[in-house]
């Protein structure tokens, strides 16, 4: 194998490929990425058994072939050679090593067989549609943060992906809860998206998919299996295993008698939440909404720290109610609304609270409060 590739072109592909391999693990082949060279092109492939990644690039191909060498070695080097060199790559099957030049620079990395390197067996996808990557990038961001990160709920350490059945016809949905808040975004069902089975997407590759929706206009070829789904581009094709569970029922959860309005100013709330807590003990990080006409007080009270109040002039016309959330969760949900205005509806202290984005119901999150 001997190809010619722009170092810009090497640290994009690499890069992409290296973020799935992990740092720690037993079997060494793992470690590694796969490079493919073809008369066309050369792809560069790196796996978790879970996830698969491969990027396709553009090169001047000399000697077609294959080998695997360190994702995080290869990683590192083209990122330290100089902005424009041609990297010249080669492989002697004898040695074993791969040989890596550009200018002065040489280096020669041990090499591991290709054979032993395992692809991702390929699967029957029951649904196969495109989507603009700026209709997945508004699903996904906006739904991550509520991802779990308790193991012991695994079927929770993901966004479940599914076609929900609205009053407006049939939407692509993205769902995320970690049982304190929850996130609800819907989008217009994607041509073929039809009969998609409902999959919950891992968080890895969540974080990893955030990486091929940078053009929004881009079309993602998107295919879902029972327990597959890959994300497409010309260049990148993502393929990983669903988690294997159950979704709950999130619509149980999802208030609908909430009936006191409370509208703000998205950012000036963030802030006001953000100073205020900064009194706050770590450990609860409690802040206390006190309402009454057209006036919201944000409080906190940590004895062994201090107190901090702060007063914002809101739009709210109900009965007075005194309600506690988590500093955080309030940070992170008033974050993802695009609109000037957040709009809160609310029931009694002890009652989820609902957040939607202005008169926008297409992103809906819900709060659990907490006792202050």
């Amino acid at each position: 194998m001997k190809f010619a590739i722009e170092r810009a072109v090497l640290v994009k592909a690499v890069s992409q490929a290296q973020s799935v391999v992990e740092r720690r693990n037993t079997i060494p082949i793992l470690a590694n990425v796969l490079i493919e060279a073809r008369p066309e092109g050369v792809s560069f492939r790196a796996t978790d058994l879970d996830t698969e990644v491969v990027d396709r690039a553009m090169a001047q191909v000399d000697r077609p072939g294959a080998t695997t060498v360190s994702a995080v070695m290869l990683n590192e080097i083209a990122r330290k050679l100089p902005d424009g060199a041609l990297v010249q790559i080669s492989n002697d099957d004898a040695s074993g090593r791969l040989s890596v030049q550009a200018g002065r620079s040489s280096f020669s990395l041990a090499t591991l067989p290709r054979e032993d390197f395992p692809v991702m067996a390929s699967s029957e996808y029951s649904a196969n549609f495109k989507a603009k990557a700026g209709l997945l990038k508004r699903l996904f961001d906006k739904s991550k943060f509520a991802i779990s990160t308790e193991e012991t709920r695994y079927y929770l350490n993901g966004v479940y992906m599914h076609v929900a059945q609205t009053e407006a016809g049939p939407m692509l949905r993205c769902v995320a809860t970690d049982g304190h808040r929850l996130a609800r975004i819907d989008a217009p069902l994607p041509v073929g998206a039809e009969e998609m089975p409902g999959v919950i997407v891992p968080r890895k590759t969540v974080a990893e998919l955030r990486k091929l929706l940078d053009d929004d206009d881009a079309d993602i070829a998107v295919s879902v299996s029972e327990t597959k789904v890959r994300f497409a581009t010309a260049e990148i094709t993502l393929t990983s295993k669903v988690i294997d569970g159950t979704f709950p029922d999130y619509s149980r959860v999802i208030p609908t008698a909430n009936q006191r309005k409370l509208e703000v100013d998205a950012t000036d709330f963030a802030r006001a939440v953000d100073r205020v807590a900064t009194v706050s003990s770590e450990r609860s990080r409690a802040v206390k909404l006190s309402l009454d006409q057209d006036r919201l007080i944000l409080s906190v009270n940590a004895p062994d720290a201090g107190a901090a109040e702060e007063e914002l002039i809101v739009a709210y016309a109900d009965d007075a109610l005194e309600i506690g959330f988590n500093a955080k969760y309030l940070q992170e949900i008033a974050a993802q609304v695009d609109r000037d205005n957040a709009v809160f509806l609310f029931n009694g202290p002890g009652d989820a609270a609902l957040i939607r984005e202005g008169s926008d119901d297409s992103a809906v999150y819900v709060v659990m409060p907490m006792r202050v």
